[in-house]
């Protein structure tokens, strides 16, 4: 079978490159979906499960820091596009280790766009590199009325943030040195089904089912944009198809929550949906030591987006976190098998 495209979507069996490859791989029959993943701690092909026998599905392991192995790909699976998505993302973990951040969020971007430059040499204009990013690279606000534009200032504050800024940078550099045609977008903080339970709502949704305490930092001010992952899988496939060529896309909810609310609503959630006394959940929530450089408050406006391209999220906060609590609550052996590493087991044996 022939295919009109042959597209790398890296870090696919993530959260959001899951849902990502699932999008494209269901909706595009007439385009070859290569997911490439290392399949570190936050990589599970579990996650990918319905779609793995699919025909135009196909997976990969490989390493993006590794730069023979990025251009033997481009190679032998013909790449025609990119989508971008694998990065190391979890904050905490940055503060500990920053070096390899800096390896696969920038080395590992440049060694893609290098390879896109070679393989696409002398014809660049039937061929784009996506390259998804996050609002945290444009740092902190603190005045309440504003909000992250796609013209705000860089002003990372985190190992991980700035690794993530500086893959931005490369991205565009290409584009304007090369001619590589890119497209880029900064989303803000995901949520729903498969999201790594080291992460704000999965974490609380999991510490309540199991009595554990619900760890909030500081004192709970924090606010987030939150946006479903279902819809940012949505703003990706349009902007990969409609995106206009060296420009950003900002997406997000319009949906900000001060970490302490959310963690209140999703215990009154947990308790009506496990049939508990209201307040119950409350009561584990546990305040912690903050951690260094945690930024105040994260809010993009996404009106560019939705004017020029059509995208609205298509469900409430509240409807978004019902469904998501209920695909935790029907998948606990999923949450089991991620918890205790055994995901990790199962497919080393497959691809090691």
């Amino acid at each position: 079978m022939g295919f009109s495209k042959n597209i790398i979507i890296t870090g696919g069996a993530g959260f959001i490159g899951s849902h990502v490859v699932r999008l494209f791989v269901n909706a595009y029959p007439e385009y070859r979906i290569i997911n490439l993943d290392k399949l570190t701690y936050a990589g599970n092909l579990a996650n990918l499960k319905d779609i793995e026998d699919k025909p135009n599905y196909t997976f990969v392991k490989a390493d993006i820091v590794d730069a023979s192995q990025m251009k033997e790909i481009f190679d032998a699976y013909k790449v025609t596009d990119v989508l971008h998505l694998a990065a190391e993302s979890h904050v905490d973990r940055s503060i500990t280790n920053p070096m390899e951040f800096v390896m696969t969020n920038v080395v590992g971007t440049v060694n893609l766009l290098n390879s896109a430059r070679d393989y696409w040499k002398g014809s660049y204009d039937k061929h784009r590199f996506y390259h998804i990013s996050t609002d945290e690279v444009f740092g902190s606000l603190h005045n309440p009325e504003d909000f992250f534009l796609e013209t705000t200032p860089y002003d990372p504050q985190s190992p991980y943030s700035a690794s993530k800024a500086a893959s931005d940078h490369f991205v565009r550099a290409y584009h304007n040195t090369y001619g590589l045609q890119v497209v880029l977008s900064n989303c803000s903080n995901n949520y729903g089904p498969n999201h790594f339970p080291e992460k704000l709502i999965p974490l609380m949704i999991n510490n309540i089912q199991t009595g554990k305490p619900l760890p909030v930092y500081g004192k709970g001010e924090n606010v987030r944009d939150w946006l479903y992952v279902v819809d940012h899988a949505r703003a990706i496939d349009l902007i990969f198809h409609k995106g206009k060529t060296g420009d950003c896309y900002n997406v997000g909810g319009f949906n900000e929550w001060k970490n302490l609310d959310l963690v209140y609503l999703l215990c009154d959630i947990m308790d009506q949906k496990l049939g508990k006394e209201q307040g119950t959940s409350r009561k584990l929530i546990t305040y912690v030591t903050d951690r260094p450089g945690h930024d105040l408050r994260y809010a993009i406006d996404a009106n560019k987006i939705m004017n020029e391209l059509g995208w609205k999220p298509s469900v409430t906060f509240e409807q978004g976190l019902a469904k998501t609590v209920d695909w935790y609550l029907s998948n606990s052996e999923w949450l089991q098998n991620v918890t205790s590493g055994e995901y990790q087991k199962y497919y080393s044996k497959q691809y090691n």
